[in-house]
């Protein structure tokens, strides 16, 4: 399995180039709240969790997230397993985003969470980058996600 490991300078992966994409995802402050909102639309909230100048991250951002984002399709935020950003969890206490990862043994980035409105993974997390499945192993984990999602909630797909 190919990921970001909690080493510096791993070489370029060369990722393939996609049209321009916001350089992160829209940052995890709430999960609560964002959880919520994304329940709300009958859908899962999808949390990237991230290192700096992690060229893999960088490729699940910009050719899969990101883009599904700008379409509208997907409720996505980013975290960064390394900072000491604040944020409040699922209960509404207040933690880091390092933190946070760490209580959720996350050691590997990417990895790309399904979660509900209590923080309760929806579908198995996607851990590193398998390039040539990653699309399908992507849309396998949505599509569970939001049968998950509708089935707590009693409406239609």
């Amino acid at each position: 399995m190919s990921a970001c490991a909690l080493l510096a300078g791993l070489a370029s992966t060369g990722a393939m180039a996609a049209p321009a994409t916001p350089a992160h995802l829209q940052p995890v402050t709430d999960f609560g709240a964002q959880s919520a909102a994304a329940a709300s639309k009958g859908e899962p909230l999808v949390v990237l969790v991230s290192l700096p100048d992690c060229t893999y991250c960088e490729a699940v951002r910009r050719n899969y997230l990101g883009p599904q984002v700008a379409a509208g399709e997907i409720a996505a935020r980013e975290i960064d397993m390394t900072a000491d950003t604040p944020v409040r969890d699922v209960d509404g206490t207040m933690t880091t985003a390092k933190r946070w990862a760490q209580a959720h043994n996350i050691s590997v980035a990417p990895t790309v969470l399904f979660l509900d409105r209590h923080g309760r993974n929806l579908a198995k997390p996607l851990r590193g980058m398998q390039p040539d499945f990653y699309g399908a192993y992507l849309e396998q984990a949505i599509d569970e996600a939001r049968a998950k999602v509708a089935a707590r909630t009693g409406t239609p797909q």
